[in-house]
């Protein structure tokens, strides 16, 4: 199988220059290339002049993550894409165990390794940790983190499992799977829509699967920060617009009639706190969702489906009401 390693570069020489050693160091079995989003720094240039087996794909355009990977991958033939965020350190051997997961079983369309905490290298990282879930109202959820509660690798999740969803940080997809689906939703521009992909994936029968044996450190909040607003309008939305997209039948009016109730009560609570801005990134996340709805409606016609996307009915009451704080115990 052939190899990609991917890295969408805007603007980030010094996370380039801190994170691509690694890397190069250790992914001699891949072609690696840096997809530039139309970057007004010096990034591209440096990478050029440090890195000369490095492949530059230069984008005229900063399309976000969804529209400046699909630009990206079009390009290219690998077997296997790897998306991998450009503040991410890998290690030795990271790309053999989950490559092997693939060619062992072809239904494997997406997966990723485990993602620890670069500054807390004990703890899992957000944005992904050991595999990802969502409930029945679509809020996403990881083995190793519950909203802000960060479980700490003792090696209980060194296994490898299917999950629902896999890491746009680190994650690896299966190119004839990704052009069958034809890559991201760029309605989405950031955030989560890897879930969505990942949703529309395993409607067309594949598996995505976590794969324990295989470790990175993603720093996190490197590009954007986990608590800033715009991060919040966009997880806020996209939720939103996810669930409206792929779940069939009328009960997902009830669902997202629910989603609408609890963002305002998240909203109330940031408005309490003194978070003004997140209460207002809320608000325009609810008026952009009304205005992609028609858009939205007939993107249902063709992805809603009647797979079964939870384990859990709602994450929400058994984190912040029966007070569970990790995996195991939902």
């Amino acid at each position: 199988m052939t190899i990609a390693v991917v890295i969408l570069n805007w603007n980030g020489r010094a996370l380039l220059e801190q994170f691509l050693p690694s890397v190069v160091k250790y992914s001699s079995e891949a072609n690696v290339y840096v997809a530039d989003n139309a970057s007004t720094d010096d990034s591209v240039r440096y990478v050029m002049n440090n890195f000369p087996s490095v492949k530059i794909i230069q984008n005229k355009e900063n399309g976000g993550y969804a529209r400046g990977y699909n630009q990206a991958l079009n390009t290219l033939a690998e077997d296997i894409f790897v998306l991998l965020n450009s503040d991410v350190e890998v290690t030795n051997g990271w790309l053999t165990p989950v490559v092997s997961v693939f060619r062992e079983d072809p239904n494997v369309v997406a997966a990723q390794p485990k993602i620890l905490d670069y500054k807390d290298r004990s703890k899992f990282e957000y944005a992904g940790a050991a595999g990802g879930f969502i409930d029945r109202l679509g809020y996403p959820y990881c083995r190793g983190r519950i909203f802000q509660s960060i479980e700490t690798d003792r090696g209980q999740y060194n296994d490898i499992i299917p999950v629902f969803w896999a890491t746009g940080a680190c994650l690896f997809v299966r190119r004839s799977s990704f052009q069958e689906a034809r890559g991201f939703d760029e309605d989405f521009f950031a955030h989560q829509e890897e879930i969505d992909l990942c949703w529309r994936l395993q409607a067309a029968g594949g598996t995505v699967k976590y794969v324990g044996s295989s470790s990175v450190y993603h720093v996190g909040g490197a590009t954007l920060e986990v608590s800033h607003p715009t991060k919040t309008f966009y997880n806020f939305r996209n939720s939103l617009l996810m669930l409206l997209k792929n779940v069939k039948g009328p009960k997902v009016y009830g669902l997202i009639f629910l989603r609408l109730i609890l963002d305002a009560v998240a909203g109330l609570q940031f408005l309490f706190k003194g978070k003004f801005r997140h209460f207002l990134a809320i608000l325009k996340a609810h008026f952009s969702f009304y205005g992609l709805f028609p858009r939205f409606l007939k993107k249902r016609k063709k992805h809603a489906t009647t797979l079964d996307y939870s384990k859990i009915k709602s994450v929400v009451w058994r984190y912040y009401i029966l007070k569970k704080r990790n995996f195991n115990e939902l």
